[in-house]
């Protein structure tokens, strides 16, 4: 039925399209519409995930745009370090001679014009992991330089590059979530992913994973309008025995499996929730040092080593309070799985705010705790993930003031009982 609407040509679009359930018992007499067979039927519209203006203005979303951002933000990250690292074994060397310095920035301006131009000058989903790869180098080159940019003597060596990196790094994490994680793709959007993918595969054919990512998209894209055509271009797509391979695919996979055990595992919620009240009670105790540092002529702000201690300290209430739930017996599963998502918030909150103050007082060591907090976040969100697949849900709190006009009434009922004594 779907692909007889989809392929006439006077076909209304699924948005608008309406589905007839048979009429209630409270509905009005010979309300509706007739059948043949006297009856009458109602007419309901059908609900979809709406469509934003983005696809009504022809830029649908790339369903594997999070994975490949994922690889530009991980491959600049590493590209950073690497070449901190590289430097600092070399003794700084400078590339150029005669009063000339070619600066690594001038090949990270490179690398991401040639991630450009791959995306301008291919077709396809294959060309995007590549230059996810390439742009990610250049924009690792780029940003490690942002010292020089930031300060009148251009000072390579500037204290607050650390934080500064790994603030922008959040800041494009964060845009990326904006764009894609807050609201679900319409199914336009897959139907566009899978044309793209057969672009592809009517110049080089399809591998059988090839073809199996294509039709999980169709499917996924099932009822939007024109997806019968779509499903009928990938079936004509050629098959091949070639593969194209996409290492950030690759990697997110091993990954993913990584997580998925590690998630399956009974006491890992007790475990990170341990690792986390360590990291937690580390940026408190650096925050003090710094603040004593500070009063001895160190250079890093007291409201800053103030804040540090202060958002440690908050995350580590949160870390106890969510470990001690996360602890509870198997039976007590819902309890346990408030505990887990509790703990997820203390990781999250260490990510984008406790690390970026600990970056500031500690600069390059201070990687070491954003890469255990990264890795307790997965980790949760993977055991979250799990739990609610096998139908556990954390039933929604209770609201503020209800609690509060509980508390009140409490309260009156406590006086009441007083005063009658």
């Amino acid at each position: 039925m779907t692909g007889a609407h989809d392929a006439g040509a006077g076909a209304e679009p699924d948005d608008q399209r309406e589905r007839r359930i048979p009429r209630q018992r409270n509905d009005a007499p010979n309300s509706g519409t007739p059948t043949q067979d006297g009856s009458y039927t109602r007419r309901i519209p059908r609900r979809h995930t709406p469509r934003g203006w983005l696809v009504s203005t022809g830029l649908p979303r790339d369903p594997s745009a999070t994975r490949n951002l994922t690889g530009f933000v991980g491959t600049a990250v590493v590209t950073v370090l690497v070449t901190r690292a590289w430097l600092a074994a070399a003794g700084y060397p400078q590339v150029g001679g005669g009063g000339l310095h070619i600066a690594h920035v001038l090949w990270g301006g490179l690398g991401m014009a040639l991630a450009v131009l791959l995306l301008l000058s291919y077709m396809g989903p294959a060309v995007r992991p590549a230059a996810a790869l390439v742009g990610g180098v250049g924009f690792g080159l780029f940003i490690d330089e942002i010292g020089k940019f930031v300060t009148t003597d251009h000072d390579y060596f500037y204290q607050p590059t650390a934080a500064l990196i790994y603030g922008v790094v959040v800041a494009i994490v964060l845009l990326g979530e904006v764009m894609h994680g807050r609201r679900a793709h319409h199914p336009a959007e897959f139907l566009a992913a899978a044309t793209d993918r057969a672009v592809a595969g009517l110049a080089g054919g399809f591998s059988a994973n090839a073809r199996a990512d294509a039709q999980e998209l169709v499917s996924r894209g099932r009822g939007a309008q024109g997806s019968a055509q779509v499903q009928a271009l990938v079936d004509a797509v050629p098959a091949s025995s070639g593969k194209v391979v996409d290492l950030i695919a690759a990697i997110s996979s091993r990954i993913e499996r990584l997580l998925r055990r590690s998630a399956a595992q009974p006491r890992v919620a007790t475990s990170v929730g341990w690792l986390l009240i360590v990291c937690s009670g580390a940026a408190v105790v650096v925050g003090a040092w710094s603040l004593i540092n500070g009063w001895r002529g160190g250079t890093v702000p007291a409201w800053m080593s103030g804040a540090t201690m202060a958002a440690g300290a908050i995350c580590l209430l949160i870390s106890l309070r969510g470990r001690k739930l996360a602890a509870v017996t198997p039976h007590r599963a819902i309890t346990a799985l408030r505990g887990v998502k509790i703990l997820r918030r203390a990781a999250l909150l260490n990510l984008l705010v406790t690390q970026i103050l600990v970056f500031r007082i500690l600069e390059w060591p201070a990687v070491v705790g954003a890469v255990l907090n990264l890795a307790s976040f997965a980790i949760l969100e993977a055991r979250v993930t799990r739990a609610e697949a096998q139908g556990l849900r954390v039933p929604p709190p209770e609201p503020f003031w209800s609690r509060v006009r509980r508390f009140v009434a409490g309260g009156v009922v406590f006086a009441s009982a007083r005063k009658g004594q």
